[in-house]
Parts: structure tokens; sequence; C-alpha cells
């Protein structure tokens, strides 16, 4: 079989978070039918159903993280809780008729690709084989947390757990909680347990850059205007982008936009923190947007409280009691807190795809994963990745690029109903865009200090270099030359 001749496509999207709901919905509304979503949990919602600590929100505002065929009337606020915003991706696929496509409780294991017969083999971990034309892995950059290995951690009595792991059950009340971590996730949790537990103790690698979060509630009167003039929502969209747009240009280089969220910056910290001496503690000392900056107005504050102690020293070990510091000190607690991110830089894994002439893509991505555009490699013919290498955005909504990428791959499946051979990116294509990428890369501020942007060897495998509305541009239709 050399192409499907006008038969529809199989298509297989792995993953039922943002990215694989937009491409499920573009297919879909291309009159694509067999569609088949494959979520290893039992529920939608990827990022959104895991992290479910306390004051877990979105840091986009909501006009923007939403789908743009989709606005949503119904949001409670600016910046809404995870709760809705996972109702939301539910109702999405309830409204775009995903269910009968949707098989919860599958964990892919293995992808291959069968040369003879040109088509994907899937295995799940309970050893059923399904059988795509077209494979759609749409697993994300944050799906597997990453827990640092303190000496001892094995020893300590109480609860132990990753913030996108947390246990609806845990009562803090009236304890001590240790938070490791001054990340996205921490910077939302502490506020919220602070009052509630009996102490909260942070520990500090390095402080984080941020700026004001501009929330407010979305009152009955303006949900009803949503609701009545569906135009309004467009609006409110489009001043937020061009927020982003301003972001992004600080991000990119842009020296009066840097200068003036840097003073935004110091502003805050002068502002909500009058003791200079944990001022000083809670100043970055690594150039702005080199790691994430963080949207929060109760973070600061909270640091600021009497029940609420910032460790800076290292740690140096786990005891049954606490966490020990280099200074000799035990921060004695009763639940410990990993708000240490994810293995942002390991895509796919544990799944063990095999491409063309057994090329297995772990090897391929030895020295740190890349994609033509951030979705197809060469040796996998008719795979695209969603929020694959070098898709992430730091100034913007993922969502934007989701739809950039729904659109690109259903252009993609259009060409193979149309009698288009598997196709495979060129291996030179892949290889000039990635130079290019790197090459902008290469004198970002995303080089400047070590995060979960990069590897191991210091490559910047997650984040695009340019604009969003670059990455729009480029994606905007597959071209035939770019494929063997």
């Amino acid at each position: 079989m050399t192409a499907l001749n006008g038969a529809q496509p199989r298509v297989v999207i792995i993953g039922a978070g943002f990215g694989g709901v937009a491409i499920a919905v573009g297919l879909r509304r291309a009159g694509f039918t067999d569609v088949l979503m494959l979520e290893k949990a039992d529920q939608v919602g990827g990022v959104w159903r895991d992290n479910a600590y306390p004051g877990c929100a979105c840091d986009v505002p909501a006009p923007l993280y939403s789908f743009s065929f989709a606005p949503n009337p119904g949001w409670s606020r600016r910046f809404p809780p995870h709760e809705e915003i996972l109702a939301y991706l539910d109702d999405c696929v309830t409204r775009f008729g995903l269910r009968d496509n949707l098989r919860l409780g599958t964990e892919v294991t293995d992808a291959t690709w069968d040369d003879e017969h040109r088509e994907w083999r899937l295995r799940t971990a309970a050893g059923e084989e399904i059988v795509a034309d077209v494979l759609v892995p749409a697993v994300g950059q944050l799906s597997r947390p990453v827990i640092p290995e303190l000496p001892g951690a094995e020893l300590f009595r109480g609860p132990a757990l990753h913030t996108a792991r947390w246990d609806p059950e845990l009562r803090v009340e009236g304890r001590r909680v240790a938070v490791v971590g001054t990340g996205a996730s921490a910077i939302q949790l502490v506020p919220a347990i602070a009052g509630r537990a009996e102490r909260v103790i942070v520990f500090q690698r390095s402080a984080p850059w941020t700026l004001p979060k501009p929330d407010r509630r979305y009152g009955r009167l303006r949900r009803a205007a949503y609701r009545r003039l569906p135009a309004l929502m467009s609006a409110s969209r489009g001043g937020t982008w061009a927020m982003t747009i301003f972001t992004g240009a600080a991000v990119l280089g842009n020296r009066a936009a840097g200068a003036f969220l840097r003073l935004a910056s110091r502003t805050q910290r002068r502002w909500q923190v009058r003791d200079p001496l944990l001022r000083a503690r809670v100043t970055p000392d690594e150039p702005m947007g080199c790691k994430r900056v963080l949207f929060t107005s109760a973070w600061l504050p909270t640091l600021a409280r009497d029940d609420v102690d910032l460790v800076t020293e290292k740690i140096v070990g786990v005891t049954p009691d606490g966490i020990r510091t280099a200074d000799g000190v035990e921060h004695r607690c009763d639940v410990l807190v990993y708000g240490t991110g994810f293995a942002a830089t390991e895509f796919l894994v544990p799944m063990r795809v095999t491409g063309r002439s057994g090329e297995r893509l772990d090897r391929v991505w030895r020295d740190g994963a890349y994609a033509y555009l951030g979705m197809t490699v060469p040796a996998f013919p008719n795979m695209f990745l969603v929020y694959g290498p070098n898709t992430n955005t730091g100034n913007t909504s993922v969502i934007y690029f989701h739809e950039s990428q729904a659109r690109y791959i259903v252009e993609a499946v259009r060409m193979l109903a149309a009698g288009a051979a598997p196709l495979e990116v060129r291996p030179e294509v892949a290889a000039a865009y990635d130079a290019e990428v790197q090459g902008r890369l290469a004198g970002s501020v995303w080089t400047a200090c070590q995060s979960w942007y990069r590897n191991a060897s210091g490559r910047v495998v997650t984040n695009w270099p340019g604009m969003a509305g670059e990455y729009r541009r480029r994606t905007a239709r597959p071209r035939p030359a770019d494929f063997r």
C-alpha cells in the first residue's frame, strides 16, 4: 500500500488535554470521522486534570487561554481556577461530539511504523494492538513530575507528594508544611495554604521574577453581556493578545519593553516587601525571562507573614521529621510538598516510538529533541507531534500554538486522503530548520541560566524563538516539497 487513495485516514491521537482536543476538533470539523483519542487517565484534561493543588489557576487570561472557536462566556474571573478550565475542556469534548472518539484508561507503551503496510502499530499497556495511518502524540511537555533525589527522603514520616499528584484528602490545617521550590506551582500553593497551616516553610534555590497579576472577578452582568453579545469576547481576546505582544517583545530582547517589565517587578517587590532583608532574599540574581516570569499579587505578601519562613540555604537531606540544610539546621515539618516542576525536555517518555527501518526516536533525540516546525521528524512518516520540541511559549497562550498545529495537521491528513504517499519530512529540511531555531535561541535570554527550558547539555529544546504570529504563518499549510 503506497497511499490511501481517497479513503478516510485512520488517525490516532495520544492524549486528551488541550492539544489532543484541538486536533480532534479540527479533524472532525474538516469531515474526518475515523479519529480515535487515547487517554491513559480516567478523565480528559491533561495538566489541568493532574494539577489540583490548592490555589491552582491559569496564569494566562481566560479570553486567550481558550479555543478561538469555542469562547466561554461563563468564566468567573480573568484568571480562572483549574476546576473551571477542566470543566471547559470537558464541555468542548461534549460540544464537538468527541465522546465516541475517546477511549479513557488506555495507555500507549509502544508505537511502531510498519513500512510494508505503511501504517502505525500501537501497543497498549493492556497488550492490545491498535493500527493507524496517522499518529498524533499530544502528551505535552508538562506531564511527568520531577522529584529531586534528596538523601534520606524515604525516611520522612509524614505525607510527601508533588504538586501534580496532590491528594485531595490531605489536610494542612494545624500542620507544618514544607514546600520545596519557588516555581509556578509553589507561588500559587503557598498563598492558598498560608493561614490554614500552622506554619509554611518555603525552600528557595533561586528567587523568581514576578509581575503583578491583574486578576478580577467577572460579575453576572459581564457574563450575561458575553452571552448576548459574543463579539465582546473577541474584543477582550484581542486586548489580551496585544498585551502578550508587549511581553513577548520584552522576552525576545526589546530593550524598552524589558526595562518597563523589570521596573514593574522591582516596584512590586518594594511595595509588597517592606523588610529590606527579606526583599534582598526575594530579589532575583538572574536575567529576567531566563526562567518563567510568574504573575502573582499574593506571593510576596505571603512570604512576609509571621507564619511563613523563607529558607535559602541549600537542602542537604531529609530526616524523618523534616529537612536539613547546609547550615546544619533541621526544619521540622509534618508534610513535604515538592513544587519542583516537570521533565519538560524528555518528550514522549516513557513511550517507545520506532520509525522507518527500526529507527528509535529516543536514539534520534539522544542529544536533544528536535522536530520540523515542532511536529515532524525524519524517518517517522505520518507522525505529527503536538506541543513538541520548541513550541512552548514564554509570553502567550500555548493554545494558540495548538490551534496552529491543528490547522497544519488537518491539511496534512487532507493530502493523505487525496492520495499522497506517507509524509516524511526530508532530513535536510529538518536539519536546516533546527539549525535556524538553535541559532536564534543561542543569543536568547533562555541560555542565560539553567532552567526546564534546557536539557542537560544546555540545548533549549522547549521554546519557540520568535513571536507567536510568526509560528502561525509558518504553519499555515504543509509544503509538499518539505516531504520525501
